[in-house]
């Protein structure tokens, strides 16, 4: 019997006070053609609604689809997501305090999901200790109206971890390329396998429904055993989406070096940039590098890294890999973020952050928003903008060695770099070290506890975290230490004794040879 059925018949299977999980990764992988269908549904009907909406990533692209469709008036009760800075309209409506809210990080989301698949009662981590997210802060929760506790502390032989709460979706909305009308699904034209088959598991096997939006559909028996990702057993309904609901992301249509159909031949002339501030920081941030460092690499400044460590020589050592599941390559930045191309590996988001939460990154790359004097670190919230934690405390808080990377205040500063100096020359910007952060995604206490090394990298200075805290290590030739740092701090650090200058071939035009930098430790 066939499984196939049109899109608005499909999502007549969501019904009010539902639990809806939906699969995908920011901007990429989104069952797009079943999210319009049921917000379509609720504007035509007011129906369902009180839903509670999961999703680990921010799915959508600022431009009002995704889980956007979602954010109608009474369309939802409850959100249960770790990222939301692709989709403002469900922001606005979490920060006005129209629904209840949790923010929680992706890499626990996605477990919860495979662990509520295994009938377990929910997700036993140290991800999220001494952050927002630890009970004896918010446990997650981001408004007044969002009550219940869904986290909580827990004691192990001896050892404090957090406990999330399992969460059993009614309905789950997954995608893939092909399906057969028995409902396997493969995903060989996807640019991820992302949480697909966590998510479709977790709702099968607490007797929800799966509804699988795919590209195309065969006849039974066409795909190879090997070919299925993900198996019929445990998908409903199959819904084949137009060509315009169904681009492999927000922003390409689709790229065969994004599937990994094809590798594009390596641009050899490829240079680093211009000098600025910006290429100060991100050579400084390479010489922390070791040799086959396995790496995560934020937005922002860190997407720099790659092109001066190839100018510097040192691009062999690097092995990057992103938290939605490309191991190895290039990967792609943009609305594409979460894809890769030329990559050696790719594994499902549930599989990246086991690897993560496990230690296994040696350095993970990320961006100052706001730093205190303790080495918290603030990337989640900021007033009334909620963009969320997305992967960031599953990254930093497992690392080998941690490295933030930003220039030392926001806005306009102006700074001129070249011949091996640096010089302020207007200040109108305010400092990313502040006295006390907003909001706590990093633990600097956390870090001490577990003998994290973490570096805070900026144009002007380097910084380095201490059992009293903060602690200025490198200042950069040509900064007055009190003018150009201190007093753009909102808090005076510690002075290491041993304060030495910034390598003056950071401030130069040529490229930055890292060779000598990059060694075994």
């Amino acid at each position: 019997m066939s499984l196939v059925r049109p899109a608005d018949a499909a999502v007549e299977a969501v019904a009010t006070g539902d639990t809806v999980a939906v699969g995908g990764f920011v901007a990429v992988g989104i069952p797009e053609h079943l999210l319009s269908a049921l917000g379509e549904r609720y504007a035509q009907t007011g129906s369902p609604g009180d839903l509670t909406l999961y999703h680990p990533a921010a799915e959508g692209d600022r431009q009002g689809h995704g889980v956007s469709h979602l954010a109608r008036d009474g369309m939802l009760e409850r959100v249960i997501g770790s990222h939301w800075g692709f989709v403002p309209r469900l922001m606005e409506r979490i920060v006005a305090g129209d629904v209840e809210a949790y923010n929680l990080p992706f890499g626990a989301m996605d477990h919860l999901l495979r662990d509520a698949a295994a009938g377990k009662p929910g997700t036993v981590t140290t991800v999220g200790l001494r952050t927002f997210v630890d009970p004896r802060r918010t446990g997650g929760k981001v408004n007044d109206a969002t009550t219940e506790d869904l986290v909580e502390v827990v004691t192990l032989d001896g050892e404090e971890y957090l406990f999330y709460h399992a969460i059993a979706p009614d309905v789950a909305l997954i995608r893939g390329t092909t399906a057969d009308e028995r409902g396997n699904v493969s995903m060989e034209r996807e640019a991820l396998t992302a949480n697909m088959l966590a998510t479709a598991q977790a709702a099968h096997n607490a007797g929800g429904t799966v509804i699988a939006q795919v590209e195309r559909v065969t006849e039974s028996g066409s795909l190879g055993a090997r070919e299925v990702d993900i198996p019929g057993i445990v998908v409903d309904t199959v819904v084949e989406a137009p060509a315009e609901d169904h681009t492999q992301t927000y922003g390409t249509d689709y790229s065969g070096a994004l599937s990994g159909e094809v590798r594009p031949p390596h641009d050899s002339t490829a240079e680093e940039t211009s000098l600025t501030a910006r290429t100060v920081v991100a050579r400084r941030a390479a010489m922390e590098l070791v040799p086959d460092a396995v790496v995560n690499l934020g937005v922002g400044v860190p997407e720099a890294i790659p092109a001066v460590a190839a100018a510097g020589g040192v691009s062999d050592e690097i092995i990057q890999t992103v938290e939605a599941g490309p191991i190895g390559g290039s990967p792609s930045g943009g609305i594409d973020f979460g894809t890769a191309s030329n990559h050696d590996a790719l594994v499902s988001s549930p599989e990246q952050f086991d690897f993560y939460d496990g230690g296994g990154l040696d350095i993970g790359y990320l961006g100052i928003a706001q730093a205190d004097r303790d080495g918290n670190v603030n990337v989640s919230r900021f007033g009334s903008r909620l963009p969320g934690c997305g992967g960031f405390i599953n990254i930093t808080q497992n690392a080998a060695k941690v490295v933030f990377c930003g220039t030392l205040t926001t806005g306009d500063s102006s700074v001129s770099v070249g011949d091996g100096r640096l010089a302020v020359e207007g200040e109108d910007g305010a400092s990313k070290f502040v006295e006390r952060v907003e909001q706590v995604t990093f633990s600097g206490d956390y870090a001490l506890e577990t003998d994290q090394p973490v570096v805070f990298v900026t144009e002007r200075a380097v910084f380095e975290l201490g059992e009293e805290g903060i602690v200025l290590t490198e200042i950069a030739p040509g900064v007055d230490i009190e003018s150009d740092v201190v007093d753009r701090m909102a808090f005076a650090p510690t002075v290491a004794d041993d304060l030495s200058e910034m390598d003056a071939r950071l401030f130069r035009a040529e490229p930055m040879a890292l060779t000598e930098f990059v060694r075994s430790e």
